[in-house]
């Protein structure tokens, strides 16, 4: 069983929380997990950097993956049990958990659209997908509302906009773990 769990950027405000949470997954809380990193500031200053410079999304899109590169190593820093790894799915080595260093899709992938609608939270689900895990989870810096689906958490602004098509797209269960409540995430309603 494998889960993918993206920590989310914004828990650099509550660093005793991301360092707890990094040592229970480097101890095997959740089995074998791959950790995704959130961009953090390191992604709100390409946002910024955009803005100053007009460059294109596609390129800011590149600039966001370097950004999660810098947060993996410093994941790293803060948990040296953490295993980096560019290629999760492929790799066979027996480490319990791996955080993610997502630097080789800089070249692009025809899933992943090279835009501001994909952050880290549907990069998490396009690799939970890719490796066949059974579980992706969302660490968050506020509470989800319970029972909402991928397309009301978009909405809601707690996930991106491309998210809902992500979902929509991996078998596993999704959960959203805030600073108080963790929550599964509803089932798309059919109409």
């Amino acid at each position: 069983m494998i889960a993918v769990v993206k920590v989310g950027g914004s828990l650099e405000t509550d660093p005793h929380r991301r360092r707890a949470l990094l040592a229970s997954l480097a101890d095997g809380a959740l089995g074998r997990c791959i950790v995704v990193p959130g961009g953090g500031t390191f992604a709100g200053a390409v946002r910024a950097a955009q803005v100053r410079d007009r460059f294109s999304d596609a390129e800011a899109h590149r600039r966001a993956l370097d950004a999660m590169s810098d947060a993996a190593g410093i994941f790293r820093g803060i948990e040296p049990r953490l295993v980096q790894s560019l290629d999760p799915w492929s790799e066979t080595a027996p480490a319990r958990a791996r955080v993610w260093n997502p630097r080789r899709l800089r070249a692009g992938h025809p899933d992943i659209p090279e835009t501001w609608d994909v952050t880290s939270d549907s990069l998490a689900l396009w690799l939970a997908r890719e490796v066949g895990a059974e579980r992706c989870v969302l660490v968050k810096s506020r509470d989800p509302a319970p029972g909402q689906d991928a397309a009301a958490l978009a909405q809601d602004g707690l996930v991106d906009a491309a998210f809902p098509a992500f979902a929509e797209r991996f078998a596993g269960r999704i959960e959203i773990w805030g600073p108080a409540q963790r929550v599964a995430v509803a089932p798309r309603v059919m109409a």
